[in-house]
């Protein structure tokens, strides 16, 4: 019985060094070929101008912080998605990426607004990031408590950035996390953002998780699972 050709994996990343693109994207390279794909790595949002090469790609896993895409780049990726191929990924390296694009926002569906940092009085003079590490919880949301990215998981606690995202009605929301209003800041009541979503995109499937500053968030269990089966899940 013969078997079933490879799928084909596309990596992209660079960008911002602070999310460690390399090093956050080699933890589940070994992890995609293992389930059958070939993989192939690029650092530039410019090979989604390859139209030919992103016709047989079935998964891109983008970990691209800031920076920019041309329009070009950024008409390849959304034409890829509708047609079939699958967008990927977390934290900034998905939601935080290349800012200048409406189109790209709008592909997406949500956005880093910001992370609160500690209260005034946490704050360390040389904490550096750490500043912006507060305990909070990623609640499993009820009504996505059977989705195959989520099915069987429970909330979990992080103590990491917590992200604020823009975000509109047509995200399918797996997960939350809520925001505190606390007495220095200038929101007034809690609010609450997606913390893992998924979209449908014509005939794509986009997964993004917000959780995945540093390495060792990607290592916590719960934060892998998710995305194992998030980067299986959006594949064609």
């Amino acid at each position: 019985m013969p078997t079933a050709p490879p799928r084909s994996a596309l990596v992209v990343r660079g960008g911002w060094e602070g999310h460690s693109p390399v090093e956050a994207t080699d933890r589940f390279l070994p992890y995609l070929r293992d389930a059958g794909f070939d993989v192939r790595v690029e650092d530039s949002p410019e090979v989604y101008t390859d139209a030919e090469q992103l016709a047989t790609t079935d998964l891109i896993l983008q970990c691209y912080t800031m920076g920019t895409a041309s329009d070009a780049a950024v008409t390849g990726l959304r034409t890829a998605i509708a047609a079939g191929t699958g967008l990927a990924g977390w934290h900034g390296g998905i939601a935080d990426s290349f800012r200048n694009s409406a189109d790209y926002l709008h592909l997406v569906g949500g956005q880093f607004a910001c992370h609160p940092p500690k209260e005034p009085h946490e704050l360390e003079p040389d904490g550096g990031a750490a500043n912006n590490f507060l305990p909070y919880t990623v609640n499993i949301s009820p009504g996505a408590a059977d989705h195959p990215i989520v099915a069987g998981l429970e909330d979990f606690d992080l103590v990491t950035e917590q992200y604020w995202v823009l975000n509109d009605d047509y995200l399918d929301v797996l997960a939350t996390t809520t925001l505190a209003a606390r007495a220095d800041d200038p929101w007034h009541r809690p609010v609450t953002s997606p913390a893992i979503w998924t979209r449908q995109w014509g005939e794509g499937r986009i997964f993004v998780a917000t959780p995945g500053h540093s390495l060792d968030v990607l290592d916590h269990p719960s934060v892998r699972t998710v995305i194992e089966r998030g980067l299986l899940w959006a594949s064609r």
